[in-house]
């Protein structure tokens, strides 16, 4: 029994890494176009595919951010400002991204912009406090890609969204996990589902499941991904943030609710 067990280990050991070996033939003018690279996994992403040789798109929320990154780093990576929450900011940016890529298309979007802040007991929240955070983590999202969708169809390329392993347990208040199941939703609705079984039952045509085999990018070959990173030290984990956030919240408390949880509940 053990030598089979064994076995089993050694071929999935194997057949990781050879996935993760596998290259793409060229990456000659393949273009990526990527959101909140100021710091994090968004800058180091970046970095990581401009010295392997892909066309680098990296948008940052600032210019100290985008003046960082763009130091040390090959003429395969240029940057550009980008504000997730505005429309504005959205729309020229993607004019940007299609002047940079042409008739080529895009490779690759990556919407990595993300806020953790404010997160907390549900009681403290505000209703704005959840329009922060679902601004950044998910309509940014959704709207990004909705600007990009034509250059990706162009390119049969791939999107991937950064969500969290609190896009499948929520873990806390406020709007983080709230905003990363509708990260994981909105990927799910937009990458390709099985139709469902034959209906047992003459219908209209389509009726039987033909159109939900034509669903959304699968339809363009354009792949869908979703990243569900844990807890590592990113702006989005700081515990000093975290924690300022939460004396933030707990300070404007009305005094009886802060007396309801005990003067010491935040020091626990």
């Amino acid at each position: 029994m053990w030598l089979y067990v064994a076995l089993a280990a050694l071929g999935w050991a194997l057949g990781w890494l050879l996935r993760d070996r596998r290259a793409l033939p060229s990456v000659k003018d393949k273009h990526v176009f990527i959101t909140g690279c100021d710091s994090g996994f968004g800058n180091l992403l970046a970095r990581r595919l401009a010295r392997r040789g892909y066309r680098v798109l990296a948008a940052c929320l600032t210019q100290k951010g985008a003046d960082g990154l763009q130091r040390g780093c090959s003429g395969h990576l240029r940057t550009t400002l980008l504000d997730v929450t505005r429309s504005d900011s959205i729309r020229r940016a993607a004019e940007w991204v299609r002047a940079e890529v042409g008739e080529k298309g895009l490779f690759g979007l990556v919407n990595n912009a993300g806020v953790a802040n404010p997160i907390g007991p549900t009681e403290w929240m505000r209703m704005e406090d959840y329009r922060q955070v679902m601004a950044v983590n998910a309509f940014g999202t959704i709207e990004v890609t909705h600007e990009l969708l034509p250059l990706l169809k162009r390119a049969r390329g791939r999107v991937v969204n950064t969500s969290s392993v609190l896009g499948r347990l929520s873990a806390n208040g406020g709007g983080y996990c709230i905003s990363k199941y509708c990260v994981e939703a909105f990927s799910d609705s937009l990458r390709w589902v099985p139709p469902p079984p034959p209906a047992p039952w003459s219908g209209p045509p389509g009726a039987d499941g033909r159109l939900c085999r034509r669903r959304d990018m699968y339809h363009f070959g354009v792949k869908v991904s979703i990243v569900e990173p844990g807890f590592f030290k990113t702006a989005v984990t700081n515990l000093e943030s975290i924690e300022a956030s939460l004396r933030q919240l707990w300070e404007r408390l009305a005094p009886e609710t802060r007396l309801s949880y005990g003067e010491d509940f935040f020091h626990k």
